[in-house]
């Protein structure tokens, strides 16, 4: 336990965004999850296509907040496209 009073703020502060932070860090697994078993059950091009939009917002969000790198959010919603047109058939 820290004895100083900033090192005590310091703690509070870091466990407050580290659940906030896990918060949104589950939200884009959960999405990027919905995509990929949308597409592993053989769901409809419109249904994919709005989980993927809907993936890109929360990813989105997830780095406009600081909780994922930028880079890292391009990685994740380059990568779930790539999935998607595979599935579709379309030119990647």
């Amino acid at each position: 336990m820290p004895n100083i009073k900033s090192a005590k703020k310091r703690v509070r502060q870091t466990a407050k965004r580290r659940l906030r932070n896990k918060s949104y860090k589950t939200r884009v697994k959960n999405s990027i999850k919905k995509v990929l078993v949308a597409i592993e059950s053989k769901e409809e091009k419109e249904t994919i296509n709005e989980l993927l939009r809907n993936a890109f917002s929360v990813i989105d969000k997830a780095a406009k907040k600081g909780v994922i790198h930028k880079n890292n959010a391009d990685r994740k919603k380059s990568r779930l496209t790539k999935r998607v047109k595979e599935y579709l058939g379309e030119e990647a």
